[in-house]
C-alpha cells in the first residue's frame, strides 16, 4: 500500500471524528443560521492567513535532500497566497463586519490548531505540516461545493458570498491528486510517521473550530 493511502487508513477514526461534527452536518443540508456562517468564514480567515507563512516555515526547515517538497511548497505558495481576502470578501458579501474580522483575535480553538502547526514545523519533524494539509484539503474536497449549494439556497445569499468554499471544492481536486503524489514519494519512516500524528492532531482540532463556533453562535442566540 503506497503512503498516501496508508495516511488515509490510519486517520479514518479522526476524520470521522471532524466529519461528524453538528455543524458540519448541518452544513451539509444547508440547516444553519447566518451567523453560524459568518462564524466560520471568520475563523477560516484567522487560519487561512497563517498557510503561506506555515509553508515558508516548513520549508525553511527542509534539507537539501528535500529540496524536491521546497520546490513543491513554493507551488503552493503561489496558489494559496492572498484567499484570506476572498473570505473577507465573502463575509462582506453576508453583511458581516469585515474591519472587526480582520483587526479581531480568533477563537481559542482556531489559535491552538495554528499554534500546533507552528510547533510542529519548529519543534517537531516539518514534515508534519503536510498532516494539517491532509486535513484541510481533503475536508474541503468532501465538503466544499455541496455544503455551499445548500448554504446559499437556504440563506438566500449571493453567489459573492461562496467565493472561498466553491473555489476551494474546485482547487482542492487537483491539490490533491498533487498531494498524493508527494506523500508517495516519502520513504522515511520518521517522515510518516510524523504526518499520521500531525494529521490525526489536526482532525482533532479542526473538528473543535466547528463545535466552537456552534457553541457561541447559540450563546449569543440565548443572549439576543
Amino acid at each position: 500500500m503506497n503512503f498516501y493511502d496508508q495516511l488515509q487508513q490510519q486517520t479514518e477514526d479522526a476524520r470521522h471524528s471532524l466529519l461528524s461534527a453538528p455543524l458540519i452536518q448541518r452544513g451539509a443540508r444547508g440547516d444553519i443560521r447566518l451567523e453560524e456562517y459568518i462564524g466560520f468564514l471568520t475563523q477560516a480567515y484567522y487560519h487561512v492567513k497563517h498557510t503561506v507563512p506555515l509553508m515558508m516555515a516548513c520549508g525553511s526547515r527542509l534539507t537539501d535532500k528535500q529540496e524536491w517538497l521546497r520546490e513543491a511548497l513554493a507551488e503552493y505558495i503561489e496558489e494559496e497566497t492572498g484567499h484570506q481576502e476572498w473570505i473577507l470578501n465573502d463575509i462582506a458579501a453576508c453583511g458581516g463586519d469585515v474591519d472587526a474580522v480582520r483587526n479581531g483575535q480568533p477563537n481559542l480553538s482556531t489559535e491552538l490548531m495554528v499554534a500546533y502547526a507552528y510547533d510542529t514545523i519548529a519543534r517537531g519533524n516539518p514534515l508534519g505540516f503536510f498532516g494539517m494539509v491532509n486535513v484541510l484539503e481533503g475536508t474541503s474536497i468532501a465538503l466544499a461545493t455541496n455544503a455551499a449549494r445548500a448554504i446559499q439556497k437556504s440563506l438566500d445569499l449571493p453567489n459573492k458570498a461562496f467565493s472561498y468554499l466553491l473555489s476551494h471544492g474546485d482547487l482542492d481536486i487537483g491539490h490533491i491528486d498533487f498531494f498524493k503524489g508527494l506523500m508517495n514519494r516519502i520513504e522515511d519512516e520518521a517522515d510518516k510517521r510524523a504526518i499520521v500524528h500531525s494529521a490525526r492532531a489536526i482532525f482533532r482540532l479542526y473538528g473543535d473550530i466547528f463545535r466552537e463556533v456552534e457553541s457561541r453562535a447559540a450563546a449569543a442566540a440565548e443572549v439576543a
